[in-house]
């Protein structure tokens, strides 16, 4: 079983688009969404939902009112002004510091398990599918993102799949960090736009750092030949395999809207270069 994991340093490349058009071809898989913050690729792959299980990660405060004598000394102690005049938790403010619980003279306030969100095992016209939903304003979404892919990891050995296919998260934080654990390719998905070479320079060091092998897919090509030109002299400079050149087109769009994949929406056109991607990905993987 190998693991492809496929990331872009900055949102709105395509990353997702990508993923979806290379789930349509190729081997038995499992997919996983590591963008919990934001994710999409259900809207493309209409999962229908087997297994719902809670995400628990850190505490959350929760003051007995019986027991408080309001004192105050939680509200002025607590740096993010997450205890209401009446003393109790507003929530979305709360940082889980465990200063209140700390400073409370009385022990009015306990330290209650955190609810962060959901993750999902489902399934989908192209394989098993991993994808989870952080919860409004919640953090640890890099330990959610582990459990997901743990969580895919285990769902392809059941299966008996060759391959994960991971659409990772943006940027280069911990949420990517994660994603790309156990991964035996990253690929990036680039647009020629100056933030976006910024940021493929960016995660490149990362799976540089990881030595995990890297390959990079041109999306929106067209609508900048020098930024091309960039990406393609970075990627010659540092020995990185372009497997593809998608043209900006509105196809990707249309397939959106009618909840396909280009490969499904679009196969003799769009469909046959994502195929010729996956080709050369294989000979090289």
């Amino acid at each position: 079983m190998k693991q492809l994991v496929v990331i872009s340093g900055k949102g709105g490349t395509g990353k997702t688009s990508v993923v979806s058009a290379l789930a349509s071809v190729g081997p038995k898989k499992v997919l996983a969404d590591c963008d919990v913050d934001a994710a999409d690729l259900h809207l493309i792959l209409s999962p229908t939902i087997l297994e719902t299980h809670e995400f628990v990660s850190g505490e959350r405060p929760s003051i007995n009112p019986e027991l408080c004598t309001q004192c105050g000394m939680c509200i002025e102690n607590c740096k993010f002004g997450a205890i209401s005049k009446n003393f109790s938790i507003i929530p979305e403010k709360c940082e889980g510091c465990g200063v209140c619980s700390f400073i409370c003279p009385v022990g009015a306030v306990t330290e209650q398990p955190r609810n962060c969100g959901q993750w999902f095992k489902s399934d989908t016209r192209f394989g098993t599918m991993i994808h989870a939903a952080l919860g409004i304003g919640e953090e640890n979404s890099g330990k959610l993102v582990t459990t997901v892919r743990n969580a895919s990891t285990a769902a392809a050995e059941e299966n008996g799949a060759e391959l994960v296919l991971v659409d990772g998260s943006p940027g280069v934080g911990c949420p990517v960090i994660a994603s790309l654990t156990n991964a035996d390719l990253a690929v990036f998905v680039a647009e020629p736009t100056i933030s976006a070479v910024h940021d493929l320079k960016r995660v490149h060091k990362l799976t540089e750092h990881f030595r995990i092998p890297s390959m990079t897919i041109i999306n929106k090509c067209g609508i900048n030949a020098d930024q091309e030109n960039e990406i393609k002299n970075f990627c010659s400079e540092k020995e990185i395999l372009i497997v593809g050149e998608l043209g900006y087109d509105t196809i990707f769009t249309k397939a959106q809207l009618a909840g396909l994949s280009v490969v499904e929406f679009d196969p003799n056109g769009m469909g046959k270069e994502i195929k010729k991607i996956w080709e050369k990905m294989e000979r090289n993987f």
